[in-house]
């Protein structure tokens, strides 16, 4: 098990430049404006052959009446309970503000170690500066710049040094690594981190009735009920005519970053409003990038149903989806947990169809007869004749269909022998590729 180490502080004191830093990629949303991070955001770092896990936390403030405020300070507050070590920012170019002491008063209450960072330190006269931040009471600040990178070894040195030696674990390939990868994707105030936290039975993701609450992308790991996987949970994508905001762009793109680096997407909608058009647009980025994909239909339970009333609902939402209709829906409610865990083991189902092969034989056996029964329409009087037929070694289902004359196969045909391998072999959920090549 490997230590988790908590980066807390003020708004604004640097907490997701130093995360991006450490697990060097631009995983957190870094902006001038204040209260940009708001969820517990999670990666794993190395340092001298030995691994850990950080997480970034959204600014620390105390007796703030904001919504989101007293939101924040419930995630920092569970971030530092589940930690093993607390780094604790400041902004040496501010100084000491109340909010430091606030922080500083609730950290000395901590049995846990606490190292102090003095940030934003980029020349000497603000290395003398931050002598003033021995008053908090937590020990001597280290000087960092999270943005040029120096004193970081410094900072690091610190953490392993007070890590116990059995929690620090040997630099070896992360198991989560090779876990399955869910994303929860829609549009804004569909439900989202509604779902997570119903799944997760405890407060993952900050939720309020304001759309676009969720700015990074949540990633947590789920190990319940015989379930091994990562869940992803993301913010809602907007139209880009309605993205006006630097913040709403760049939660845009991790959005889409994140259906890339997913295995299988759970693509919510709201069911007062019904699939729409930015739903469909998201559907479409989905499938390009070949990602599994479950439609999970919420708030299911603030509707006056009628007998069929699924199938009814489930047959419009395929009508728009045309020419990909073999798609598991869901119809859930994250506010009373009915069908949560059904969209998990739908998705879970569409993850291991994914990954499975077919061999070449049964292939041969069960595909070719078809399609010889029924071969490409005859064009410029040649008659195009399919020898062979095999799966190639991708991470989504390609076939490659060998053949004479393979530039005289038109897109009709590559719909019907898809339709054909659908309803041989159970495809829901999963995008896949056929080639025709020359043999």
């Amino acid at each position: 098990m490997k230590s988790l180490i908590a980066i807390v502080g003020r708004p604004n004191v640097g907490k997701s430049t130093f995360f991006n830093r450490l697990v060097q990629r631009r995983d957190a949303i870094v902006d001038a404006i204040a209260g940009v991070t708001r969820d517990r955001h999670y990666g794993h770092t190395e340092w001298v052959g030995k691994r850990f896990n950080i997480v970034d936390t959204g600014g620390y403030v105390e007796g703030s009446d904001d919504v989101f405020e007293d939101q924040i300070r419930r995630q920092v507050e569970a971030a530092m309970d589940e930690c093993e070590v607390i780094v604790f920012l400041v902004d040496v170019q501010e100084g000491i503000t109340h909010d430091d002491k606030e922080i500083a008063a609730l950290l000395r209450r901590q049995s846990k170690p606490v190292i102090l960072v003095a940030n934003k330190v980029d020349n000497h006269q603000r290395a003398a500066d931050a002598a003033e931040f021995y008053s908090l009471g937590v020990g001597e600040p280290l000087c960092m710049s999270g943005v040029n990178g120096s004193g970081t070894g410094e900072v690091l040195d610190a953490i392993v040094k007070v890590i116990p030696d059995q929690e620090v674990q040997l630099s070896v390939d992360d198991p989560q690594e090779h876990l399955p990868k869910l994303a929860i994707v829609g549009r804004p105030n569909v439900g989202k981190s509604s779902l997570t936290n119903s799944l997760f039975e405890q407060e993952k993701s900050i939720v309020t009735d304001i759309p676009g609450t969720t700015r990074d992308t949540v990633n947590a790991h789920f190990n319940k009920f015989g379930y091994d996987f990562i869940l992803l949970d993301t913010a809602g994508l907007r139209k880009k005519g309605k993205v006006n905001e630097d913040i709403e762009f760049y939660s845009n793109m991790r959005s889409i970053r994140t259906i890339e680096e997913s295995d299988v997407c759970l693509l919510v909608i709201d069911a007062t409003q019904g699939f729409e058009s930015q739903d469909l647009s998201i559907l479409n980025v989905i499938e390009k990038n070949h990602k599994g994909l479950v439609i999970v239909v919420n708030k299911w339970d603030l509707l006056e149903k009628e007998t069929n009333s699924t199938e009814e609902f489930k047959a419009k939402i395929l009508a728009k989806t045309r020419p990909f209709v073999d798609v598991p829906v869901v119809f859930t409610s994250a506010l009373t947990k009915q069908r949560v865990l059904k969209s998990i083991e739908e998705a879970m189902a569409v993850y291991v169809r994914r990954s499975g092969r077919i061999s070449t034989s049964k292939l041969n056996d069960e595909i070719l007869p078809m399609v010889k029964h029924m071969p490409p329409p005859i064009y410029k009087g040649k008659e195009v004749k399919i020898k062979y037929i095999t799966q190639l070694p991708t991470h989504y289902p390609q076939f490659v269909f060998f053949c004479n004359l393979p530039q005289y196969v038109k897109e009709a045909y590559y719909r019907y022998v898809e339709n054909k391998m659908r309803s041989r072999y159970d495809f829901s959920g999963v995008p896949m590729e056929i080639y025709f090549r020359k043999k």
